[in-house]
């Protein structure tokens, strides 16, 4: 079996609590945000929040395990471990209602094979890809000046002109240029490390292409917003129909 070994994946063996953090932090929210589409509001933001954090310990617990030469690509995988651990809980409410003591399926490398259930729908998918692209995001603002990164993030993800935020940050346009293709050649460099770090497969390696980012710089942007954006509206959408579940049963909110 070849085993995915990189520095951020043995980081993640030797329970390294910053790269659990990034973990979290990249993948949280489209774990959750498939949990909460799974359960139809019914599921609490506390029982939520555990199931998220139990599908996210069980991949760093078996991902020595999991073989990418199966052909499955690691947002399957996700998917599957986050499953398993929602259908363990149903089982562990449905036991406790009976008053019997059922215990869990195991998380055996039978959830890494080609699974005959539905495969993950495009939500899903672009929720994954936007992940990585927000983590590379996340990083590059790390990495660059406060000034250079906000006039990226003015330029690119609020589509800006370039003499607006020349006048917001004090600058000439040719500087607000400048600052631009700064923190797009590090966003470049980031979201190389991104994929190289979350793709398993030479599917998921292809992913920069098909979404337009491995193109001339104007390009890149265009595709780098629209991503951003649609992420946006995404968690937006699902923060909405969270407050409306709540709103309808306010008890749902603690189960």
């Amino acid at each position: 079996m070849h085993q995915v070994d990189t520095a951020f994946l043995r980081r993640l063996r030797a329970r390294d609590e910053r790269a659990w953090f990034e973990l979290w932090e990249a993948f949280g929210p489209v774990v959750r945000g498939t949990l909460y589409r799974w359960g139809n509001g019914r599921l609490g933001e506390e029982t939520l929040r555990d199931l998220t954090q139990d599908t996210l310990a069980a991949l760093t617990d078996s991902i020595e395990r999991f073989d990418p030469q199966r052909g499955v690509r690691f947002s399957t995988w996700l998917l599957a471990i986050a499953k398993h651990v929602l259908g363990d809980e149903m089982d562990r409410r449905y036991a406790l209602k009976r008053g019997a003591g059922k215990r869990g399926a195991s998380l055996d490398d039978s959830w890494m094979g080609q699974s005959r259930e539905p495969q993950p729908d495009a939500i899903y998918e672009r929720r994954v890809m936007s992940a990585k692209v927000h983590s590379a995001i996340r990083c590059a603002q790390k990495r660059s000046e406060f000034v250079h990164f906000e006039a990226y993030r003015l330029r690119v993800l609020e589509s800006r002109s370039g003499r607006e935020i020349g006048v917001l940050l004090g600058v000439s346009e040719p500087t607000v240029t400048r600052h631009c293709q700064r923190v797009r050649d590090v966003l470049r460099e980031e979201l190389r490390n991104a994929i190289e770090q979350w793709s398993f497969t030479e599917d998921e390696r292809a992913e920069p292409v098909r979404a337009g980012l491995a193109v001339e710089d104007a390009l890149f942007d265009e595709a780098l917003g629209e991503i951003w954006r649609a992420q946006e509206e995404i968690l937006a959408l699902d923060l909405r129909a969270q407050m409306a579940a709540r709103d309808r049963d306010p008890k749902r909110g603690q189960a």
